[in-house]
C-alpha cells in the first residue's frame, strides 16, 4: 500500500517524534521509499503499480507497455511512461526499478488509454496501438514505407502476424492524430495492410 508522509504521520500521531518512528520503519523493511514523501509498504509488488503515483498525470506506454502486451519478445525492466506538456524528460531511480517519462504531443494524450486493476492497485497503460504510436513518435523519422517494416519488424522486432492482429481501425484513427512522417507512413502501411487483408478474405 501507498502511504505518504502526511498519511504516516497522522497513523504514527501517538509517537513524540514520528519523523523517527518513519526512519526506524524504512531500516527494518516496513516502509519502502519511493520518492521524496512517497512510501510503499509491500517490497515484493511490480514496479509498474506505482508508476502514476511517481510522477503525473501520466500513463505506461513506450518499451513497457509493447513488452506487457508482448508484441515485442524483449522483457522490459525500465518502466516508460507517457506525459504531456512537461517539456522534458524525467527519471526516476527507486527500489523497485527506474522510471521514465516523456512527453507526447497534448492533444493525442488521452486516446487509447485503459485503466487496469491488479490487487488493488490501479494503473493507466497505452492500448497496444496507442503504444506503438507513441514509441514511433519519439523515434527519428524514417523515409519511406520499406524503412519503417524495418524498423517495426527488425529493430523493434514487433512480431508481423501480431502486428496484424490489432485493431487496425484504432491504429489508424490514432496515428492520425500525431503530425509525424513516421506516422503518416504508419497510416499508409495500415491502408495498404487491411486493403490487401480484404481482397484475400475475398479471393478465399
Amino acid at each position: 500500500m501507498v502511504k505518504t508522509t502526511l498519511v504516516l504521520m497522522d497513523e504514527l500521531k501517538d509517537y513524540v517524534n514520528q519523523s523517527a518512528k518513519i526512519r526506524r520503519m524504512v531500516d527494518r523493511g516496513e516502509l519502502m521509499p519511493i520518492v521524496r514523501g512517497v512510501y510503499e509498504t509491500n517490497s515484493n509488488i511490480p514496479g509498474y503499480y506505482l508508476a502514476p503515483i511517481i510522477y503525473g498525470p501520466s500513463y505506461l506506454s513506450f518499451e513497457f507497455a509493447l513488452a506487457y502486451y508482448s508484441l515485442i519478445p524483449e522483457a522490459v525492466y525500465h518502466f516508460t511512461s507517457a506525459t504531456f506538456e512537461k517539456k522534458k524528460t524525467k527519471q526516476y531511480n527507486t527500489p523497485y526499478g527506474t522510471f521514465t517519462y516523456r512527453d507526447v504531443p497534448s492533444d493525442v494524450y488521452p486516446l487509447g488509454i485503459v485503466l487496469h486493476s491488479e490487487n488493488g492497485y490501479g494503473f493507466q497503460m497505452a492500448s497496444p496501438e496507442k503504444a506503438i504510436c507513441d514509441q514511433l513518435y519519439k523515434i527519428s523519422p524514417v523515409k519511406n514505407r520499406s524503412e519503417l517494416e524495418s524498423l517495426l519488424f527488425e529493430d523493434l522486432r514487433i512480431d508481423r502476424v501480431d502486428f496484424l492482429r490489432l485493431n487496425m481501425t484504432a491504429l489508424y484513427e490514432i496515428a492520425s492524430r500525431y503530425q509525424t512522417q513516421n506516422h503518416k507512413l504508419l497510416k499508409a502501411y495500415v491502408k495498404r495492410s487491411v486493403k490487401n487483408g480484404s481482397s484475400n478474405q475475398s479471393n478465399a
